[in-house]
């Protein structure tokens, strides 16, 4: 299990499975941008992963893309 960064410049990627077209990618892009910890979230479809920046927790990133409706997981 990786450690809980944080910070506002190492990048963290998350799995997940379920983006499969740009509708995925929006919901989740806005869903995280409106976390107050978030400074960056950018999805990439085909690679079905979601880079972030900032200083929420993991587990408060997976959470807010769990709002979204998606699952996902630290890789």
């Amino acid at each position: 299990m990786k450690p809980n960064v944080n910070s506002t410049t190492e990048p963290r990627v998350f799995s997940v499975p379920g983006v499969s077209c740009g509708h995925c990618k929006q919901a989740i892009e806005s869903g995280l941008a409106a976390h107050a910890g978030v400074v960056s979230a950018i999805v990439d479809v085909d690679a079905k992963t979601t880079t972030v920046i900032g200083t929420a927790s993991d587990d408060e990133v997976i959470a807010a893309i769990d709002e979204a409706g998606y699952d996902a997981v630290r890789t």
